[in-house]
């Protein structure tokens, strides 16, 4: 057993003041001392957080207590170190940014895809006439991704309603939504629902929740994660890499941030090229004055937005 946990939740349910919640969620997390990135919002409540496991588990003990977030579910990770170095409590208008699209209208609590348990999932990945629907983002499912599925070519989930043309063709198939915890199908499987999709499924609990009851067979490559970790292994059963550096085109899943903090683009860099170019994506981003100093990772810690 490793000394730490990550825990990957989230809860569509009504929080009639999120503000005070927020606040007093964000005294009770300093108080316990996990860290990580938890979204509150009138429509619910999303998070990535680590700690010890004693941490973790009083964390998990409260909002289990709270009848708001009956039937939580908790994905756990056992980690080496905390997979975050902070604390970031947002309170924001949803719990998966749609920038006002038609899908932030979807409430997933009546209108969303058929849940599919992990050995359901299987069974679909066996089925030529079913459909595995990438509604994640482009960096995301350029790193891994199901085999065979469809990876929309999308920078952020708030574009996944301009996308819905691509895909008009598939209203007679049985079409599987998934993403990495199980929170963006939600709303994603609701959305076709409402727009005149007739088999429409997701995977519940996400690629992380299939992964760890099935050996994560048929996802190819790494699962992208919101945390230091950045990508994690999820296949032990047929393994594979399916991205390659941008620089030099060789087989690598070390996904980093452009050092150069104005560009920040988010892209493969295997390790030689890593240090060879400084962390960074271009020349010319080598040769700006907003570089970062790269430390191997690519990943730069935001500053605190506390609510």
């Amino acid at each position: 057993m490793k000394p730490y946990q990550t825990l990957l939740f989230y809860k569509y349910t009504n929080i009639p003041n999120a503000e005070e919640f927020a606040q007093q969620h964000l005294a009770f997390c300093e108080r316990i001392g996990v860290v990580g990135r938890i979204i509150v919002s009138e429509e619910g409540l999303n998070g990535t957080i680590s700690g010890t496991v004693v941490q973790c588990k009083k964390y998990m003990d409260q909002v289990r207590s709270n009848p708001l977030f009956d039937g939580v579910d908790f994905k756990i990770d056992e980690v080496d170190t905390p997979s975050f170095e902070r604390l970031y409590v947002r309170v924001k208008p949803e719990i998966v940014h749609s920038s006002l699209r038609g899908i932030e209208l979807i409430d997933p609590n009546e209108t969303t895809g058929v849940h599919l348990k992990p050995h359901e999932v299987l069974e679909m990945l066996q089925d030529e006439d079913v459909v595995f629907l990438d509604v994640r983002s482009n960096y995301e499912s350029g790193v891994g991704r199901f085999k065979n599925a469809i990876a929309l070519d999308i920078d952020n989930f708030r574009d996944f309603p301009e996308k819905l043309k691509e895909i008009e063709n598939l209203k007679d198939k049985k079409v599987v939504t998934y993403c990495t915890g199980g929170i963006k199908c939600e709303k994603a499987s609701g959305y076709l629902v409402k727009n005149g999709f007739k088999n429409v499924y997701q995977v519940e609990g996400g690629v992380v929740k299939y992964a760890k009851e099935t050996g994560g067979k048929d996802f190819e490559g790494k699962l992208y994660v919101f945390d230091n970790r950045v990508v994690v292994d999820v296949n032990s059963v047929n393994p594979t890499i399916i991205s390659t550096c941008k620089i030099c085109g060789t087989p690598s899943a070390h996904m980093v941030n452009c050092a150069n903090s104005v560009c920040n683009e988010h892209f493969v860099l295997c390790e030689s090229c890593g240090w060879k170019m400084e962390g960074c994506c271009s020349e010319a981003c080598m040769h700006e004055p907003t570089k970062r100093a790269y430390d191997g990772t690519g990943y730069y810690q935001r500053e605190p937005n506390l609510a």
